[in-house]
């Protein structure tokens, strides 16, 4: 019986399993990557160390899609059988925190480097530096790239990426190859990415980092909140929880709905603690400033940002704020408000929501339903997780389950 003869249009994460996966199981492939090398996005991702995965791998973490598509997936290739699939590779898993696995060097190099060599050990042709700009259906498929070079087979993964961080791949140009083929895409928008605000205050906290409950809000509904180091910048906020936010509010400002964050610097105490702390203290220290009697308590470049949103002057004698003025600080310090404006752009966003309509892919098979003999692997397909490996596991999953249909 002849071999399926499979081209693999993506260098990434889910196109570099699915070229092991069907190498493995006998298919001729080549891998045809659009950059000057393979795995350039893996390199960045968990700041270098490589979040390779998570061990709270549940549905609940990805977005998009249908549920029963996202399920169906992870049950054909979970967590463990990732770990398994790396450490046969040579991979040491390490667990840090909640949950997230990294290989034991801490280097996203490492996961590349043995996912290259797998790929030299099964002979798989590797073509850099071609970029594909047609899909030719004839009685098997034509695959034209940019440098005018021809490749043949019979079968296609598209795993391109999304959109986000194009200088290390992902140009959105799968979409462009799948609108080609009649796939409806969902419409493309930035993920785990910063959030811009227009507050008038925020050059006075450009980099100041502290812990908080950051809340997204519409309409004065809470729709999800997030807890951790939160970064402000220049034109907006960042920092993990706010790009775990950042999906609903990208999506919200593309729907042209106003959005706001509100962030709580005192998650464990109720208003009613926080207002007998201050009191405590302001009459415990009152004949210092407002602003000398805070220091300590918050970062010392937010003390008159807080102050001035509370409608106080500054410099006022701690025991000179009235029960109002109180109230206010207490406010200020649980509910923080910044409208947001938008998000930054692709070349900062993690991951892209949106893609190819699951609708249209097979969940079991992950082949195209409109294209026989075409399937899809990565972000590509409309479904995004949360930050903390989900994204990566994503990749590992429809890279494995595609290269292994593919290949029957």
């Amino acid at each position: 019986m002849a071999k399926n003869k499979i081209i693999i249009i993506g260098g990434g994460a889910s196109g570099l399993v699915a070229a092991i996966v069907a190498a493995r199981n006998g298919a001729k492939v080549t891998i045809l990557e659009r950059k000057e090398r393979i795995g350039k996005k893996i390199l960045a991702t968990g700041n270098g160390r490589c979040n390779l995965t998570n061990l709270k791998c549940v549905s609940d973490a990805f977005h998009g899609g249908s549920e029963e598509f996202i399920n169906n997936i992870l049950k054909q290739f979970n967590t463990e059988d990732t770990l398994a699939f790396f450490s046969e590779l040579g991979i040491y898993p390490i667990e840090l925190e909640n949950g997230k696995i990294y290989p034991n060097s801490l280097q996203a190099g490492s996961i590349v480097d043995v996912l290259r060599m797998e790929i030299d050990r099964l002979k798989i042709k590797l073509e850099c530096n071609e970029e594909v700009m047609e899909i030719e259906q004839k009685n098997n498929f034509v695959v034209h790239t940019k440098n005018d070079n021809k490749y043949y087979g019979n079968r296609i993964i598209i795993s391109t990426g999304g959109k986000s961080s194009p200088d290390l791949g992902s140009n959105g140009s799968g979409f462009t190859l799948a609108k080609s083929l009649g796939h409806k895409i969902v419409k493309p928008i930035p993920s785990l990415v910063q959030m811009k605000s227009n507050a008038g205050f925020l050059k006075q906290l450009k980099g100041v980092k502290v812990n908080g409950l950051a809340k997204i809000i519409e309409d004065n509904k809470i729709l999800r909140e997030e807890y951790g180091e939160i970064l402000f910048t220049d034109y907006g906020i960042s920092g993990p929880p706010i790009l775990q936010l950042s999906r609903i509010a990208s999506t919200l400002i593309h729907d042209n709905i106003n959005v706001t964050v509100d962030i709580d610097f005192f998650r464990d105490m109720t208003n009613e603690q926080l207002d007998k702390m201050l009191m405590d203290r302001l009459t415990s220290m009152s004949n210092r400033t407002i602003q000398d009697n805070f220091i300590g308590l918050i970062n010392k470049r937010l003390i008159n940002v807080i102050i001035k949103v509370s409608g106080i002057q500054l410099n006022k004698k701690s025991g000179d704020i009235t029960r109002e003025e109180r109230a206010r600080l207490v406010n200020s310090l649980k509910k923080f408000t910044l409208n947001i404006t938008g998000t930054n752009q692709w070349n900062q966003s993690q991951v892209t929501a949106g893609g190819i309509s699951t609708s249209e892919i097979d969940n079991h098979t992950l082949e195209s339903k409109l294209v026989e003999n075409i399937f899809l692997a990565g972000e590509i397909i409309d479904v995004d997780g949360d930050c903390g490996g989900y994204n990566l596991q994503w990749a590992w999953s429809t890279g494995f389950i595609a290269g292994m249909n593919a290949s029957k």
